[in-house]
Order: structure tokens, then sequence, then C-alpha cells
């Protein structure tokens, strides 16, 4: 029912081909004749019909993005889009480690945590104990 349509075309690289991102529908006057759907022009006073567009964008882009930033390994996301930009995980902990070492390696961690956080980072310290990286 619209006059003409634009679309945003998105590559995959993964898979080589194309997906539709993004589309504009200009639908002219079709529906407000159809439902009655008058403005009054503010020089003339006369009832008009109005022009209409319909948009599709929000789940088809981020459906997008998933694609494109993901793979068997995971989701990694733009930093613009992460609620999470910086994660920071202490290593080298070991089960011969003193508790000064331990101590002074999360201190320092917590020191960047902060450091990051100031400068406007969305960061966060995984200081779990129950996990090891990697």
């Amino acid at each position: 029912g619209g006059d003409f349509t634009t679309t945003v075309e998105a590559f995959i690289s993964a898979s080589g081909r194309g997906i539709q991102g993004a589309t504009s529908h200009h639908l002219g006057q079709n529906f407000s004749k159809m439902f009655e759907i008058l403005y009054e022009d503010p020089e003339t006073q006369e009832k008009k019909f109005v022009f209409q567009n319909s948009w599709g964008i929000t789940t088809r882009t981020i459906g997008v993005m998933i694609m494109v930033h993901g793979d068997n390994q995971g989701l990694v996301l733009p930093p613009h889009v992460a609620c999470v930009q910086v994660v920071i995980v202490p290593c080298g902990i070991t089960a011969s480690m003193s508790d000064a070492d331990r101590s002074a390696l999360l201190e320092a961690c917590k020191e960047y945590e902060k450091t990051l956080a100031e400068a406007g980072i969305r960061v966060k310290g995984d200081y779990r104990d129950n996990y090891s990286p990697g």
C-alpha cells in the first residue's frame, strides 16, 4: 500500500550474505484516505489528507549487530553499545601466593577500576574467588 520503500542493507562477513537492516516506507496518502486522517492547512484552512511514513529499524538493527559481532565464542559488543566497556579480571593468583601479594594485586586492580570509572569508562571488576581467568 505504500508509494515507495527505501532500505539499509548490512553485509554479514561470516556468511557472505546480506540482511535487511532497516526499512522506510513512504505510505503517501493511501492510508489517510482509507481511514480519513485529515489535518487543517494553516494557510488555507482547507482539510487535507496527511502523508504518512513507516519505519522498521530497532529489532533488525540489534539482530544485525549480534550477527556481526558474535560467533561461537560469544558476543563482543561495540563499546558505544555495551553496558560494560571494560571488565578487570585479576590474573596470576595462585594457591601459593602470599596474602600480601594477593591483596596488592587486588588493590591495583581496584585502583585501575576507579581510574577508568572516573574517566567515564563503564567498568566492572570481577573479583570472584571461585572462578579462575581463562
